[in-house]
């Protein structure tokens, strides 16, 4: 069983998504609990995949590819999840900004996130700061994630910060700001309670700032 778990991670990595599929199912027809084949082989492989892409082994394309392998394995477990109502580690909201149609940065955090083990409320590109408000008052989430790609869209973060805030939400919420142009020193500028400079980094954050709020 050990040796399934590793060669689902190695297929992760590897981007083979076939071959997740087909391994995948062979733990699940072995008996393998879905909570372990998620916690055990496709969590950690993504881990290992933001690492790569940290260090600079991994660039954008091969973790997309890995990412789109991880889902291949996660289709296949997150229905018999959903029936055994496991609980998920948190709640993100994610999305790229007013004004900003880039969706690769965005598609990548909510990937990561849902192999983390987030459950991932994705609002899709060019997100007013009203959505943002509508979507954190029906869902509830831990967190609020946004992504802008273009200088002239980093201002729709702020904006948002300030309707959620105007909307007596910004105390229930982290929130995370990504993207090409911003930077920590933006993210502190506009109040936001974490910058990530990739998607891994989005969820090594998200994960430290829930075990943080647990202590």
């Amino acid at each position: 069983m050990a040796n399934l778990l590793e060669e689902i991670q190695e297929s992760v990595i590897n981007g083979q998504a076939p071959k997740v599929k087909e391994l995948t199912q062979k733990a699940l027809d072995q008996g393998m609990e879905p909570q372990t084949i998620l916690n055990e082989g496709l969590i950690p492989a993504m881990s290992t995949v933001g690492e790569k892409f940290q260090k600079g082994e991994f660039f954008i394309s091969e973790m997309m590819i890995s990412a789109r392998a991880m889902y291949a394995g996660l289709n296949l477990v997150k229905p018999l999840l959903l029936s055994q109502k496991t609980e998920s580690k948190g709640k993100a909201v994610v999305a790229t900004v007013q004004g900003d149609l880039h969706d690769i940065g965005k598609n990548l955090v909510c990937m990561m996130l849902e192999g983390g083990g987030y459950e991932v409320v994705d609002l899709g590109v060019n997100v007013t700061p009203d959505k943002f408000v509508e979507a954190v008052k029906e869902h509830q989430p831990n967190f609020v994630m946004m992504s802008a790609l273009l200088t002239t869209t980093m201002s729709s973060m702020e904006k948002t910060i300030k309707a959620l805030m105007e909307n007596g939400l910004r105390e229930q919420v982290k929130i995370g700001v990504g993207g090409a142009p911003v930077t920590q020193r933006y993210a502190d500028s506009i109040g936001a309670d974490f910058y990530a400079a990739d998607a891994g980094e989005a969820v090594s954050k998200a994960n430290l700032l829930l075990n943080l709020a647990a202590k």
